[in-house]
């Protein structure tokens, strides 16, 4: 299977690239700022819907201003390439799939895109335009010889870590087929519990660094803002914060790699995790435990490697139902962990139960194509949009 995968490195720049690529996502977030300012004001006062050629034009006559004029100081590449970023935020959310764009602040760090006109690979080597200099690169794996990028985006962190992404034209192989079927159910004490009994605990990274960062806020509230002093706090709990979300990224991919595998159908809940964190008791678990993550995981490296996935109805009552017969009881807190079915008195553990209802139900999809939801009509497909999109006014 042919297909683009992004190969992540980290890298160290000279002083004088570390200049010109600050200075390049300096003006590609200025640009990007301005852009959207200017179609959330002509949306809002005119009713004039500005889309990326009109942004574009734009761009050529903020190079001719004279308070601009250090936009033409870097390569335009990654300028037009952020206009098209701000594009695709637009159509996402006119869709209904995303939120309105926000503006991007430079303590987040910042990116820059260079696609193949301002860029050269040679002989394993990255050379940015306007840099005489190849990127200093750490190659923790190998590329392939025949492999040449055809994107390359270069990031810095909040935490001050330089990372460079290549997108890359590469052959995956699909695995050999496997008998293996099993159904997940997320949960908190347990991350992932399977069909087949086994229950996986979650990783404790926030946990484990939890008074560190603790530690590391507290000190920065006490720095006056806009001193150094403030800066290097920041960049202390930039860190504590990058080492959990390391942690966490290692834990999912090595999880999921595994269940993909040794299984050749995959079947989950399709849970709605942003109305789920509203839950205020449950919303630093839930987040911590990253549920949407593992399900992107899993269902990309799927589609990768010939294995079957499915989502299943976050309607289904997957816990509430008895394996056994099949009646569904009113009221399961989640207090309850174990229960007994009233009718049959087959005694059940919640998430092991749940997990059992999901593969049968991601078995019957798979086979007939359409979803299973209790007392309703079936619909056709695996899922069902229920979400509204909403427009929002945004502030300016």
């Amino acid at each position: 299977m042919m297909t683009q995968k992004a190969f992540k490195y980290r890298f160290y720049p000279t002083p004088e690239q570390e200049t010109l690529l600050r200075r390049t996502m300096g003006c590609t977030r200025l640009v990007y700022n301005r852009a959207l300012a200017a179609r959330t004001q002509a949306w809002y006062e005119i009713s004039e819907r500005v889309g990326y050629i009109e942004t574009s034009t734009m761009l050529t006559n903020w190079k001719k201003q004279e308070d601009l004029q250090f936009l033409n100081d870097v390569s335009s590449v990654p300028l037009q390439q952020g206009l098209r970023h701000l594009q695709t935020a637009f159509s996402n959310f006119f869709a209904g799939r995303a939120k309105y764009p926000n503006f991007k602040k430079k303590h987040n760090g910042g990116n820059a895109e260079f696609t193949k006109a301002a860029f050269k690979w040679k002989d394993g080597k990255i050379f940015l335009a306007k840099c005489a200099q190849p990127l200093d690169i750490r190659w923790s794996r190998q590329l392939k010889e025949s492999a040449e990028p055809s994107t390359i985006t270069v990031k810095l962190s909040p935490n001050g870590r330089w990372t460079v992404s290549m997108l890359v034209d590469v052959v995956i192989e699909t695995l050999p087929e496997s008998l293996n079927q099993i159904g997940l159910d997320l949960g908190i004490s347990a991350l992932v519990t399977l069909s087949n009994g086994e229950k996986i605990a979650p990783t404790k990274g926030f946990k484990a660094k939890k008074g560190k960062l603790r530690k590391a806020q507290k000190a920065i509230s006490r720095k006056k803002k806009g001193s150094n002093n403030r800066q290097k706090a920041r960049l202390k709990v930039a860190k504590v914060h990058a080492e959990i979300s390391d942690a966490r990224n290692d834990f999912l991919h090595k999880l999921t790699t595994r269940l993909v595998r040794e299984n050749q159908l995959i079947a989950v809940e399709d849970l709605s995790v942003e109305n789920m964190v509203k839950n205020r008791k449950l919303a630093l678990s839930i987040s911590d435990a990253s549920w949407s993550e593992l399900v992107r995981q899993l269902e990309y490296k799927c589609n990768w490697y010939g294995r079957t996935f499915v989502k299943i109805d976050r309607w289904f009552p997957s816990s509430k139902r008895c394996l056994n017969c099949g009646h569904i009881v009113d009221k399961l807190p989640l207090n309850i962990r174990e229960w007994d079915c009233p009718k049959c008195n087959t005694h059940h553990d919640r998430d092991i139960n749940a997990s059992k209802n999901i593969l049968a139900a991601g078995l019957a999809v798979s086979v007939c194509g359409a979803n299973i939801r209790p007392n309703r009509e079936s619909h056709i497909g695996q899922l069902r949009n229920t979400r509204k999109g909403k427009k929002q006014k945004p502030k300016l």
